[in-house]
């Protein structure tokens, strides 16, 4: 088998996977798209059509505890305990040699959070195929429907964790302080409490920035430029220190394109609250902030 001498760690670009399955790298392709308000639709989207051999990678099945004794954190998508997500990732095949690539159809929404469990895991060869699958079949990659046969197991191993996981205690703590700036990913309309289709309280979290996920992207749904996306985060940062980041969103899943983006602008890997709003609308006595 091939070794990956240069890992993908952000984005990988359609024509750069092509160049990985050609070589016969090592590499594993996960389909992360998604629907959170129906759930159920995730099934059908991948059924119908998928890149070529990839997993499916389902947010409520997969990436997302089980029961509360493997969850490491509260909200609507707890994180599972980092054993119970090695456990499901060598039955999809994977190990330690594999480059991974995710991505979904829906504008780099979901697929972030396996990027960012691969990298908590402390898997640090795993990149968000850029423009999603949409780039892929207009550049005539190949597709499939249907459920790809079960893989043979995998030998991953967990190792030491290279993601940040900021917890309601840790963000509580230093709510207003200089030593935490957080970013909250949701749409500006329920940043401000003007409406709150999910979550039973409507707001944020005082003093936290607002920057919707889908701010990344360009018309085509890529990324957009590095030094763009520095621009953008500097303006919003408006001189705070980019290591004090937190970022957050509903349930600690839109929150990692701007994660993502940060680093791809060369700002560093900041921290996830995975638990979110979400987590902390229902944790009583903690502030909650509208307009």
């Amino acid at each position: 088998m091939s070794t990956l001498s240069t890992p993908y760690t952000t984005l990988i670009s359609v024509e750069q996977l092509q160049a990985l399955q050609a070589g016969g790298a090592p590499l594993k392709v996960f389909d992360c798209s998604f629907d959170l308000m129906k759930p159920e639709a995730a099934d059908r989207l991948y059924a119908e059509v998928h890149i070529a051999g990839a997993v499916q990678a389902h947010l409520d099945r997969h990436l997302s505890a089980q029961s509360a004794a493997d969850a490491v954190n509260g909200g609507r998508h707890p994180l599972p305990r980092r054993e119970v997500f090695a456990e499901w990732l060598r039955d999809t095949g994977f190990d330690n040699t594999m480059q991974a690539v995710v991505y979904d159809r829906n504008g780099a929404n979901y697929c972030g959070r396996l990027w960012w469990m691969l990298k908590w895991a402390g898997h640090e060869a795993v990149a968000v195929l850029d423009g999603g699958l949409q780039a892929w079949e207009a550049a005539g990659g190949a597709v499939e429907s249907g459920t790809p046969a079960t893989p043979e197991v995998g030998h991953f191993t967990l190792s030491v964790e290279k993601a940040a996981l900021a917890t309601t205690t840790t963000v509580a703590a230093s709510v207003g302080r200089p030593t935490q700036t957080l970013v909250d990913a949701r749409a500006a309309p329920r940043f401000r409490g003007e409406m709150e289709p999910l979550d039973p309280v409507a707001g944020h979290i005082p003093g936290a920035l607002n920057r919707p996920f889908g701010s990344n992207l360009g018309p085509e749904g890529r990324f957009k430029a590095a030094d763009e996306l520095r621009a953008e985060f500097e303006a919003l940062l408006a001189g705070r220190n980019p290591a004090t980041v937190v970022h957050h969103c509903g349930s600690g899943v839109s929150a990692v394109p701007n994660l993502l983006a940060m680093e791809i602008a060369g700002l560093g890997r900041t921290a996830l609250y995975a638990g979110s709003w979400s987590e902390w609308c229902n944790t009583p006595g903690l502030p909650c902030a509208q307009g």
